[in-house]
């Protein structure tokens, strides 16, 4: 399975592909897409769901993850993000892929284990999960590449439950 994990963003939009055998991950690629705060939000928003979707053609991607806004403080700055939030899903959907959303807390507990974790743990599992050198810069991409594995985590443990291997 292919999976595309994404850390939306208005200014910058994280991104990870992960493929997943036999519940081992390989990283595939990752980045970030960033754009410019002087440009309008239907061309940021465009800007970056035509790049998620180039990305999604390129590696042949099955499901897409993405973290849902959970909290903010900025009310402006989560409304921006959820348009970016709905091109990205309405375009994955477009293209009949799969888009799962995931809290933070659903992130942190599936790569390490504890809903509560800090970003620097989160990001040291990432790291180990996928056999890297170094965590993965910048942080926007570490958060997609932590996407795809809590979609692999959930997806296994829900085949288990349900009793498939």
């Amino acid at each position: 399975m292919i999976i595309l994990g994404v850390d939306p963003g208005l200014a910058n939009t994280g991104w990870g592909v992960v493929e997943v055998i036999n519940q081992r991950y390989r990283p595939v690629s990752f980045g970030v897409i960033t754009t410019k705060p002087e440009a309008a939000l239907p061309d940021r928003i465009f800007s970056i769901t035509d790049e998620i979707s180039k990305i999604a053609d390129k590696y042949n991607v099955e499901v897409v993850s993405m973290e849902e806004i959970f909290f903010t403080k900025n009310i402006s700055s989560a409304i921006s993000v959820a348009k970016v939030i709905g091109a990205i899903s309405f375009e994955m959907r477009r293209k009949k892929i799969k888009v799962e959303y995931f809290s933070p807390p659903q992130i942190k507990t599936a790569v390490t284990g504890i809903g509560s974790a800090d970003k620097n743990q989160v990001q040291q599992m990432v790291k180990i999960l996928l056999g890297l050198d170094s965590i993965p810069r910048p942080d926007h991409a570490a958060d997609a590449l932590a996407d795809c594995i809590t979609y692999a985590v959930f997806s296994s443990t829900g085949a288990k439950l349900r009793g498939n291997k």
